[in-house]
């Protein structure tokens, strides 16, 4: 790997290469042209009346340049929405732009040669420019990020909409976040063979597990696997903003050619390679700003790969709708004017008109930069200059005896209205935090100050700021991570029985613990409950357990109108629990019953508040319950054991040899997908019924899902396979990483 160039200046930048190997071939037969962008938005401040249309106007400037230079296909890395559910216009200016730049007579020059029925699935499960009925001139690949993923009833997403109207190929699904299988969509052009992969979000502390754990298989083709040029698109964090909150570089194969990195809206556009594993990433950022931070009012771009062989060559093309963006940050007491003023009374008017200098220079730089950038566009009409967006963050900690009197933030942005397209947020005032401590006085611990840096509205992260401002509280019931799960997915995701459902469900599992326990325990029911509470955070953090509506979904009336009334599995009565449910809430309710002192008379679902005569007559009722339970229970979760593993045999497992006497040189060592798993799968036969105690019976009927999972992934790695190679397979398996920890 050799750089043939620097990006010192702008000019020097546009012209910057990246050459891999010394032969490469020119010939345009060729050479595979993919027009890459990520985090496109589309639908972002759409309610905003000076913003609306940003997002999707730079989204079909994108698709423009992609017809211009006349690439052979577009790569899209994640969050083309905003949101899971968009909105009709935003849907309809994508399928717009699709249709008017992709569609055409110009033959598409791509071949596909894997198993399209793997890669694409749904009802066409092929892709789009071999479909018969469709001209397509240039096919858009994408994986969905975490602002546009699957959800709802069939567990759809908006790109699941555009792959069904023939415009997009979604790729890239994860089923199943705890065992991921990334299989490659085979391409080739002339001698070029592309091997696309693609892994759409998953959430990131799961993934980060996931990896740790060897549960995650990457499959190169079987034949000439030194021909291909391993391309994939990723879209998680790429930064440690927690512990595991992010996905390593060093997690994926070093047999990778290049990643696209999307998530990260900082646009680092020219590839930069990662010495450990020897890859090249490029991140290309979002084409639209959607918080007002530095990260963001940088230059946006998008890049032309040109893939010949083995080597590729990397352009970068600067975005030009994009709204000017300037930010700066001061500080009042070291400011050259306002520094001066800390020790004056009444220095509001003079500190006011000091910042909205400031601000009046902010709108001149950033109008300035956009019309230069706009002097070599083509377009014969005058273009209106839009309002720019100014973040201005001022520090107003005072030495010591003096004091900054700062006008209020709102109305010092409003003096800006008719100059700026962020109305509202012009300034964002903070200071240093102080620890003062009085007694006999509780005061509620605040976060850190810079946990306010990137607050207006358009750039909340809810479950961020949650996570703070609990993190300095003592919660004793609820679980203090899935809480904030709970609030991002009520505000994010429009799901409005997310918080009915988490307390719903935290209280329920508290208050069968407490049945469960014994005499002895009942005098330490603090301690009980914040044990409980901490081991509902440990199975959060470990993904065992989700905020996720469970149940079946009502058959919508027919005069229901949802133009008017809103969508019908939004609301309250929308929803009932599946059987499955109520047989897993009846044996809770039975394990709980029968272990629970009859004295205490409350039902198995401990939401009883009776008193007197009526706790006996619960009592009566739980005992009767009790007896009649254990047989129902005890057989609904043997039926359900045999079902898993009746299916786990029916499928076709993907085998892993044991690796244990490999030579250590050979980093990813390779396997051929065995046909006939369910011969080498290992025979599991159902252990007896017995009788657990009640705490025993509880946890286990909280972690039945991540049971099965265990099982099936023990099956899958049998050693007691035959050794058979197959020439008909198109992958072939790469092991996990030898320096990756092992399975817990």
């Amino acid at each position: 790997m050799q750089l043939t160039g620097t990006a010192s200046t702008e000019q020097e930048a546009q012209s910057f290469k990246l050459v891999l190997g010394a032969h490469r071939r020119t010939t345009d037969s060729d050479t595979i042209r993919i027009l890459v962008s990520t985090d496109n938005h589309v639908g972002f401040a759409e309610r905003d009346p000076i913003r609306k249309d940003d997002s999707w106007r730079t989204f079909d400037e994108v698709m423009t340049l992609a017809k211009e230079r006349d690439v052979d296909m577009v790569l899209l890395a994640g969050d083309l929405f905003h949101e899971n559910k968009p909105s009709r216009k935003s849907m309809y200016q994508v399928m717009h732009s699709l249709r008017k730049n992709c569609l055409g007579e110009k033959p598409c020059e791509l071949e596909i040669l894997s198993d399209k029925t793997e890669a694409f699935e749904g009802t066409f499960d092929h892709v789009n420019y071999e479909d018969p009925d469709i001209n397509v001139a240039i096919p858009v690949f994408s994986i969905h990020g975490n602002h546009d993923d699957p959800t709802g009833e069939g567990h759809l997403a908006a790109l699941d909409l555009l792959q069904i109207s023939g415009l997009v190929n979604y790729y890239g699904r994860t089923h199943e976040s705890d065992n991921i299988q990334v299989k490659p969509v085979l391409l080739q052009k002339g001698r070029t063979k592309l091997a696309l992969y693609g892994m759409s979000n998953v959430r990131d502390e799961r993934l980060f597990r996931t990896f740790r754990d060897g549960n995650v298989k990457f499959f190169q083709p079987s034949q000439q696997k030194s021909d291909w040029f391993n391309l994939m698109s990723v879209h998680q964090n790429r930064h440690a903003y927690t512990e595991t909150g992010y996905l390593p570089e060093n997690f994926l194969p070093a047999w990778m050619n290049l990643v696209i990195w999307g998530h990260e809206h900082e646009s680092l556009i020219y590839p930069r390679p990662n010495a450990e594993t020897g890859f090249d990433v490029i991140q290309p950022g979002s084409t639209v700003a959607t918080s007002l931070v530095q990260g963001e009012s940088e230059a946006k771009h998008v890049c032309i790969l040109s893939i010949t062989g083995r080597d590729y060559q990397s352009e970068a093309i600067r975005l030009k709708s994009i709204r000017p963006f300037k930010t700066k940050d001061i500080s009042l007491a070291e400011d050259k004017v306002t520094k001066k003023l800390a020790k004056k009374d009444n220095n509001r008017g003079e500190i006011t008109r000091r910042l909205t200098e400031i601000v009046e220079e902010l709108i001149v730089e950033a109008t300035t930069e956009w019309q230069e950038l706009q002097e070599d566009n083509d377009a014969e009409e005058d273009i209106e200059i839009p309002k720019p967006l100014i973040r201005l963050r001022v520090e107003y900690t005072a030495p010591e005896g003096g004091s900054f009197d700062c006008e209020n933030p709102q109305r010092f942005s409003n003096r800006f209205a008719d100059k700026v397209a962020n109305t509202s947020d012009v300034v964002h005032f903070w200071r240093k935090k102080t620890t003062t401590t009085r007694k006999g006085k509780t005061t509620v611990d605040q976060p850190e100050e810079s946990a306010h840096e990137p607050l207006s509205l358009d750039s909340i992260k809810v479950d961020k700021l949650v996570r703070e401002y609990l993190t300095a509280q003592s919660l004793t019931i609820l679980p203090q991570n899935s809480f904030g799960d709970a609030v991002n997915l009520f505000v994010d995701k429009d799901d409005k029985h997310a918080m009915e459902n988490f307390v719903f469900d935290s209280l329920k599992s508290q208050v069968d613990h407490l049945l469960s326990l014994d005499g002895g325990q009942e005098d330490n029911l603090g301690e009980e409950m914040e044990s409980e509470k901490s081991r509902l955070e440990q199975l959060f953090a470990q993904g065992d357990w989700k905020n996720r509506r469970e149940g079946k979904l009502k058959h919508k009336p027919g005069d229901w109108d949802s133009d008017d009334q809103g969508h019908w599995e939004d609301q309250l009565g929308a929803w009932e629990q599946s059987d499955s449910d109520l047989e897993n809430s009846d044996d809770d309710a039975s394990v709980a019953a029968t272990s629970a002192p009859t004295t205490r008379g409350r039902g198995g679902r401990g939401r009883g508040r009776g008193t007197g005569t009526t706790r006996t007559t619960a009592a009566k009722k739980t005992t009767a319950a009790a007896k009649k339970a254990p047989m129902k229970s005890t057989s609904t979760r043997g039926r359900k054991k045999q079902i898993v593993e009746e299916d786990s045999e029916e499928d076709e497992d993907i085998v892993m040899d044991d690796a244990g006497d490999q030579d250590d040189s050979q980093l990813f060592p390779l396997f051929v997908k065995q046909r006939g798993g369910s011969k080498a799968a290992t025979k599991s036969t159902a252990a007896p019924t017995k009788r657990q105690p009640a705490r025993k019976a509880a946890a286990a009927s909280s972690s039945r899902g991540t049971g099965v999972s265990k099982n099936m992934d023990v099956e899958e790695i049998s050693d007691d396979i035959e050794d058979d190679d197959d020439d008909d397979d198109a992958f072939e398996e790469a092991s996990v990483p030898s320096k990756s920890r092992g399975r817990r």
